[in-house]
């Protein structure tokens, strides 16, 4: 398993190593000593998985304290561009993001700490899968609008199927605004 950290301290893309033949493949998506050997110590209470139309955005989302979750988010089937924005009060990288296509045939991972918004694009069918570090929470659900100016966010798809509730989520500058800053 190869795990590369980003740009944006706390982040990492991971590579599992799949061994192929003619009957298929075979992969681990999840060891917890090399996740710890790395620096990443989470406990996963909870895993979730969708299914989202080719064209579907679904975020930006995030869960707030004391629920703030830690994902590690895969592709069981098909692709999408994998969306994550940094939120942490007075992180240097506070506003910025970092993509990655996740698809079913890397079968790579991201990994996002708690304090980040998380959001993906479905560049095809797609069955999506993360595991989380703490359980949801409705009253302490979040977000940030998907298009925002400010983040300048390229989602590769045009015309994109959203939920209602995705639509209404607030600006960065609102949330900076009314969360005092940040998570």
């Amino acid at each position: 398993m190869e795990i590369k950290q980003v740009f944006i301290q706390g982040v990492y893309e991971i590579y599992p190593r799949a061994f192929s033949d003619e009957r298929g493949y075979f992969l681990e998506v999840f060891r917890e000593d090399l996740l710890r050997k790395n620096g990443i110590a989470e406990t996963w209470v909870q895993e979730n998985q969708s299914f989202s139309k080719k064209g579907t955005i679904r975020g930006l989302h995030f869960q707030k304290e004391p629920f703030a979750q830690a994902k590690l988010a895969r592709v069981i089937v098909g692709k999408v561009w994998e969306v994550c924005v940094d939120l942490r009060k007075n992180s240097p990288t506070f506003g910025m993001h970092h993509a990655v296509v996740l698809d079913d045939q890397q079968h790579n991972m991201l990994y996002l700490p708690a304090g980040f918004a998380h959001g993906f694009a479905a560049l095809e069918d797609t069955v999506f899968s993360y595991r989380c570090s703490n359980h949801y929470n409705k009253e302490s659900e979040g977000g940030v609008i998907w298009d925002d100016a400010d983040l300048a966010i390229d989602w590769q798809v045009e015309n994109p199927i959203l939920s209602d509730k995705d639509i209404l989520l607030p600006s960065l500058k609102e949330f900076v605004k009314d969360s005092g800053g940040g998570l």
